[in-house]
């Protein structure tokens, strides 16, 4: 049975949609680093583990559980609301790789972007952007973290600002 428009704005304001319990997660993970070296292209990359683990406990936190099965030769990446069973997913098809050392690495490197592109994550370099200027954005979750820590004198301004792009909103709250 289909729902009406107003019956799902008023689901997704009371968090009981699966797109308001993602953009929750969202909000939740802040910035993810670039933490494994690739020295064949001389690059950094996030570790697949180290998504998953910055990941699954808030996909958990909300009732959404993570699922990446190979289906007709595709790797899916589907996130389940427990409590409606709505599924998101995103997949892509795997290449045609007769060796099992590098169809396991397209496994691996599939999970990883289609993971990243369903929840439109973003990982930053943790080599020297700061230094260079290009400062890592500060969520709004961890930001209202940051301005609970300065009230309790655990931190300043001018450290934040120091370390942070922020956006003009946040400027203005501080």
């Amino acid at each position: 049975m289909e729902k009406d428009e107003f019956t799902q704005i008023l689901e997704a304001r009371k968090g009981k949609t699966i797109y308001f319990k993602i953009g929750k997660v969202k909000s939740e993970i802040g910035q993810l680093r670039k933490n494994s070296a690739n020295p064949f292209f001389k690059s950094k990359y996030l570790d697949l583990s180290d998504l998953l683990t910055s990941v699954e406990p808030l996909l958990e936190k909300y009732g959404l559980l993570l699922m990446q099965p190979i289906i007709y030769g595709k790797v899916r990446t589907e996130i389940v609301d427990i409590d409606s069973d709505e599924i998101v997913r995103s997949e892509i098809e795997l290449p045609h790789i007769s060796d099992p050392q590098k169809i396991g690495s397209a496994i691996t490197y599939f999970r990883r972007y289609t993971l990243q592109s369903i929840l439109s994550l973003q990982a930053i370099d943790d080599d020297g952007n700061t230094t260079m200027g290009n400062k890592p954005k500060l969520s709004d979750a961890l930001f209202q973290k940051a301005l609970v820590k300065i009230k309790a004198g655990k931190g300043s301004k001018e450290e934040l600002e120091k370390a942070f792009t922020l956006s003009k909103e946040q400027i203005e709250q501080l």
